[in-house]
């Protein structure tokens, strides 16, 4: 890392904004990452992001590229869909081809950048568990990274501060100590389509999108209509734009797989962070 400056790319996928770096020539090392995380995110004295990325060769060969991700106050995070297009449309300018792998931890995921939107493929088989916390009735569901989902009527959606504070409430539940959880607000309009609202664990705010989030809403609101085995694409509404699901689901073993987020990923700015 040079002593004075890092070049970042800032890029955005459904108002869910990012800081990228090109790390195989900053060589970052990972606790650089998280502690140049909550001053370059900050949105009055940095940048302003809803978190980092460094992409970086794997030297485990396991996949062609590492995404390294890291949340506004330095924490990790087990995956982020949206920050994962920004990453794939990121490499591509960076002379990647337009399907490739990329490793998050120790999962490997498949990108294809298309002209209009970017396409992840998740290493991912899960289930929808029905569970109760505080009394209230929640939906745990597993996308890489924890989530639960609260089924809530459509004009609740309007109420950020009320939604903020359950989020809240929720994050940080003792039942999902020691790491928290993100938590999700939907409402679904018909068989194929919700809206949804993401309190983010690690941003501690509600974000204009939650790629993980959005796949956990897509299953949690395809379990709730008790819907049969088949291939689905749900349509979820964020405030930042819509996002697409993909999925399989086998009613036999009540098991989601073949799951992939489609959404758009565009490139805000480029510049130079004083250090």
């Amino acid at each position: 890392m040079n002593g004075s400056t890092i070049h970042f790319t800032k890029m955005q996928g459904a108002g869910n904004d990012f800081i990228l770096f090109d790390n195989r020539a900053l060589k970052m090392s990972e606790d650089e990452l998280a502690n140049l995380a909550p001053s370059i995110c900050n949105r009055k004295f940095g940048v302003g992001a809803d978190g980092v990325i460094a992409l970086q060769f794997d030297e485990t060969k396991k996949a062609d590229l590492v995404m390294l991700y890291k949340n506004p106050d330095g924490s990790d995070a087990g995956m982020c869909g949206n920050g994962a297009r920004c990453f794939s449309a990121f490499a591509e300018t960076l002379g990647s081809p337009k399907n490739f792998t990329f490793r998050v931890h120790d999962k490997v995921y498949k990108a294809k950048v298309k002209k209009q939107s970017v396409i992840i493929e998740f290493p991912l088989e899960t289930a929808v568990q029905e569970i109760t916390v505080a009394k209230e009735a929640l939906l745990n569901v597993y996308t890489n990274t924890e989530h639960v989902v609260c089924p809530i009527q459509q004009h609740e959606l309007e109420n950020e501060q009320a939604l903020t504070n359950h989020g809240r409430f929720f994050r940080n539940h003792p039942d999902f100590q020691p790491i928290g959880t993100n938590v999700n607000f939907i409402s679904g309009t018909d068989d194929h389509h919700l809206s949804l609202q993401t309190y983010e664990r690690g941003v501690e705010n509600l974000t204009l999108a939650c790629g993980t989030g959005a796949i956990a809403s897509a299953l949690a609101w395809h379990h709730l209509q008790q819907a049969n085995s088949g291939d689905f694409l749900y349509d979820v509404k964020v405030k930042g734009g819509t996002l697409l699901v993909h999925f399989t689901f086998n009613k036999e073993s009540d098991t989601y797989s073949n799951i992939k987020l489609e959404g758009p990923a565009a490139f805000v700015f480029e510049g130079q962070y004083f250090v």
